[in-house]
Order: structure tokens, then sequence, then C-alpha cells
């Protein structure tokens, strides 16, 4: 029951349209993670992704296999595996230099909020920084790289499945992939 398409139903279709049909695994099939269990804090830890890990290595480290890894995924809102995931130093240096011909240019000035949270919770945490024009009295300037930093930051912070639940969550899997 490891690999994600393993229990999804299987349909007749016609490849090369020759009324030759072909048993294929329905891939348009979608599973949604209800908001109950998603937003359950108790059914979930926090993580922080360190530099160059995969998906397949963080399952590793949690799961104690690679197959999980798109439970990983799953429970994390990623659905594009190489841009919505972290990026390795390498690649995120190449990424930023291809996005922008300065990297150093100023993306956006920011303040921090004078009223309900003015400061952070943890490193990667700016929720009490506010976007503004430059022309705002303390405004910081933010560059283009410092930005794509922030970005990257953000999707190092994800959450876990306690593993004691994941028999709970593949038999539910399952159930929701056979309806």
């Amino acid at each position: 029951m490891a690999l994600f398409f393993e229990q999804f139903p299987k349909i007749a279709y016609d490849i090369s349209g020759n009324k030759n049909f072909k048993l294929v695994t329905d891939i348009f099939r979608r599973i949604k993670i209800r908001s109950s269990v998603a937003d359950n804090v108790s059914l979930f830890s926090n993580y922080d992704v360190p530099s160059g890990e995969t998906p397949e290595t963080t399952s590793f480290k949690h799961f104690g296999t690679t197959d999980y890894h798109w439970i990983i995924l799953m429970t994390n809102n990623v659905t594009d595996r190489y841009y919505d995931w972290p990026l390795n130093e390498q690649d995120f240096e190449a990424f930023v230099k291809s996005k922008y011909s300065n990297p150093g240019a100023v993306h956006h000035y920011e303040i921090t909020q004078s009223s309900g949270s003015t400061t952070s919770n943890g490193p990667f945490d700016y929720s009490h920084k506010i976007e503004v024009n430059s022309t705002e009295t303390g405004a910081e300037a933010v560059s283009n790289y410092e930005y794509e930093r922030r970005l990257q930051d953000e999707k190092r912070n994800i959450k876990l499945l306690d593993p004691n639940y994941l028999p709970l969550f593949l038999e539910e899997f399952e159930k929701l992939t056979r309806e």
C-alpha cells in the first residue's frame, strides 16, 4: 500500500483511438485531506527541512522507508515536487539568478507592524512585517534575493504525520481512492 498510485482504480482507456482498450491507472482521481484532519495538531509534528533533503529522505528519517514520501507531500499541499519543496542551495542560487537580472535589486519595502504581533516566532517568521511603498517612514528594502530566501525558508517548515497514525491514514486513503 506504500506507493501512491497503487491504490487508485484502473479504467479501460483507448490510448490510440482504435477501440483497443488498455487497463490504466485513473490518474485523474484526486484525494484531499479533510481540513479537520489537516488542522489537528495532535496528528502532526513540525519539522524544518534541512537544505538538500528530499521528500524521500524525510520519509526515510520519519517513517523508516522512502515509500511514504507522497504522504509528506500530500499533508503539506506540495503539488509541484520541484518548486513547492525547498530547493538545495545550489539549485536555489541558480533559480534566483535565472529569475532576476539583478538579485540585489529592491523587490519591495516593509515595516514592522505597530500593533498585533510585532515580533517573529522563529527565524522563518516574517508575519510581523507589512509590505509598504518606499516613502513610508522607517521602510526597509527587501531585495529580490532576500524575498526568494524567505519563500524558501517558509517551505522548510512542514508538518509530519505521527507514525502512530500511519496505518489509519493509509486505510482512509485506500477507502477514498476506491470510492
